[in-house]
C-alpha cells in the first residue's frame, strides 16, 4: 500500500509537472479537465501498472488542481525569499503536492506528508530540493491549526540518534 502511494504521488508530481511546463513554457492553453484528464491516464497507464487504482491518484490530482491557487498562497508567506514565479516547478510541484496532503487531505500524519515530499524532491529535485522542500513544509506545518510540538521533539530525538 505504502510503496503504490508512493509511486501514485509521482504520477502526481508527473502529471501537474507535464500539465503546468505545457501551459507556463510552451503557451498552450489547456484544459483543467479534459486536458488534465488525458495527462493523467496517459501517465497512469504508463507507468503505474502495478497500482490496482486510479482513485488515490486522481484524488490528489485533482484536488491539487482545484486548490492550486489556495496552496500557492500557503507557500508563499512560508517561501518568502521565493515567489511563486522563482520556485523550479518541480519543486512547486513537490511542495504542492506536500501542503495538499499536510492541509487539505489529511489522510496521512503530518511527518508521512512531509517526509514523502521530502524524498519525492530528493529523486526529482535539484541538489538543495529536498532542504527547501522540507523547510517550507515544516514551516506550514508548524503554522498550522493541528501542529504538535511533540512531532518537533521526536524527530529531533531521531535526528540525534541517527547521527
Amino acid at each position: 500500500m505504502a510503496s503504490n502511494r508512493h509511486l501514485s504521488r509521482i504520477i502526481v508530481l508527473q502529471s501537474l509537472y507535464e500539465f503546468d511546463f505545457a501551459q507556463l513554457k510552451m503557451g498552450k492553453k489547456l484544459d483543467k479537465k479534459k486536458d488534465f484528464e488525458k495527462i493523467i491516464q496517459k501517465n497512469y497507464s504508463e507507468f503505474a501498472k502495478s497500482i490496482d487504482s486510479d482513485e488515490f491518484i486522481r484524488k490528489l490530482a485533482f484536488g491539487i488542481l482545484e486548490n492550486k491557487d489556495a496552496i500557492d498562497k500557503i507557500i508563499e508567506p512560508a517561501a518568502p525569499e521565493w515567489p511563486i514565479a522563482q520556485i523550479a516547478l518541480v519543486d512547486l510541484e513537490t511542495l504542492r503536492i506536500g501542503i495538499y496532503e499536510l492541509i487539505f487531505l489529511r489522510e496521512v500524519p503530518p511527518k508521512v506528508a512531509i517526509n514523502e515530499a521530502v524524498e519525492i524532491a530528493k529523486a526529482f529535485g535539484g541538489e538543495n530540493s529536498s532542504r527547501f522542500v522540507n523547510g517550507v513544509l515544516g514551516t506550514v506545518y508548524r503554522n498550522s491549526d493541528f501542529y504538535n510540538p511533540k512531532d518537533d521533539i521526536e524527530k529531533n530525538e531521531e535526528e540525534k540518534n541517527e547521527g
